[in-house]
């Protein structure tokens, strides 16, 4: 049985999704889940949340044929010496959270991911398995751990690589800022999320390889997370507002793809799953001591008002990772 994957995704950048996914990772932990966290954003800034410079260095300046990378699990395909490694060099981040790490050179994919696309039309063998390459090499990844759940972390664009990774996910969670671009970014999201997984039940029928597992494709939107930003002087509560009450409508229009869309506030919306607190003042101090925020100590510099500030975030993360087990469907799921 595949292990669900859980992509956070939006083609817009700057809404958080990296430290979302490095969050609620930390958090499934912290409820006494095994949890996957992939990197496959060729940035690598899940990888950079989690390691720090000394270990990244070591980590990319290894041997090119060791499979400690997302891209090096699948160099072998890419270069049409092998199939994707299925004995991968993971980071161990705690007992519960193993991180496969990201890669730069996952960017030189991209090229080769479009080009097979179509191919699989043709029913061609090793296109379907470029294709299904990111799905295996985190079911590989996944099952070695044994992790409960995969969480994957995606680059803000609609390029090859992402539909690959999309085509690999179950579930499907939308950060948000509350602004023209992210609402933007909902209108161009959903259709493109619909016809790509059309595209992808036409051609699964084709796959010649009968011992070739695919992804199913599912690719199933779960929800959005609203990251509130803090009012200043130059972005009045009136705007704020006005982009916010936008985004129930837009979802329900856009994404969902459904005709009838009530007028709602974004607070009764059921596919909102949290209008999560600008956290600004603990930020730095988590990524300095490269730990949640809802872990940061006095030692880190979590005094005073901040160590109530840490005891939200604890409780804020705690409910909004709960929400996502629930609308996934997964949260009553044996624990390992």
């Amino acid at each position: 049985m595949a292990i669900p994957v859980i992509a956070f995704f939006n083609n817009k950048g700057g809404v958080g999704k990296t430290s979302l996914v490095y969050h609620i990772a930390w958090m499934l932990s912290e409820l006494g889940w095994n949890v996957l966290a992939a990197d496959l954003d060729p940035q690598a800034n899940l990888t950079g949340a989690f390691l720090d410079e000394d270990r990244l260095e070591e980590l990319w300046q290894q041997g090119q044929q060791i499979p400690n990378t997302i891209y090096r699990m699948v160099q072998p395909l890419v270069k049409g010496v092998g199939d994707v490694s299925n004995t991968p060099r993971l980071e161990k981040i705690e007992q519960r959270l193993t991180l496969l790490a990201g890669d730069l050179a996952l960017s030189g994919f991209e090229d080769q991911l479009s080009e097979v696309w179509p191919k699989c039309m043709d029913g061609d063998e090793r296109s379907f398995r470029v294709i299904s390459s990111l799905w295996r090499a985190l079911q590989s990844a996944a099952e070695i751990v044994d992790a409960s759940v995969i969480l994957m972390d995606l680059g803000p664009n609609l390029g090859a690589i992402n539909r690959s990774a999309l085509i690999a996910s179950d579930y499907i969670v939308v950060p948000l800022t509350p602004d023209l671009y992210s609402l933007q970014g909902l209108r161009n999201l959903g259709p493109t999320l619909r016809h790509w997984r059309n595209d992808w039940k036409e051609r699964v029928p084709r796959n010649p390889a009968e011992d070739l597992l695919l992804p199913p494709g599912r690719m199933k939107t779960i929800g959005y997370i609203v990251m509130q930003h803090a009012v200043r002087l130059d972005r009045p509560v009136k705007a704020y507002m006005r982009w916010i009450a936008q985004i129930p409508g837009t979802y329900c229009k856009d994404v969902l793809d459904e005709e009838i869309c009530d007028e709602r506030e974004i607070t009764q919306d059921p596919n909102c799953l949290a209008l999560l607190k600008n956290y600004q003042s603990l930020m730095p101090m988590a990524q300095e001591a490269h730990k949640p925020m809802f872990h940061l100590k006095p030692a880190d510099g979590a005094l005073g008002a901040h160590g109530k500030a840490v005891t939200n975030a604890f409780n804020d993360f705690r409910k909004l990772t709960k929400k996502i087990l629930e609308a996934a469907g997964i949260h009553s799921m044996a624990l390992s």
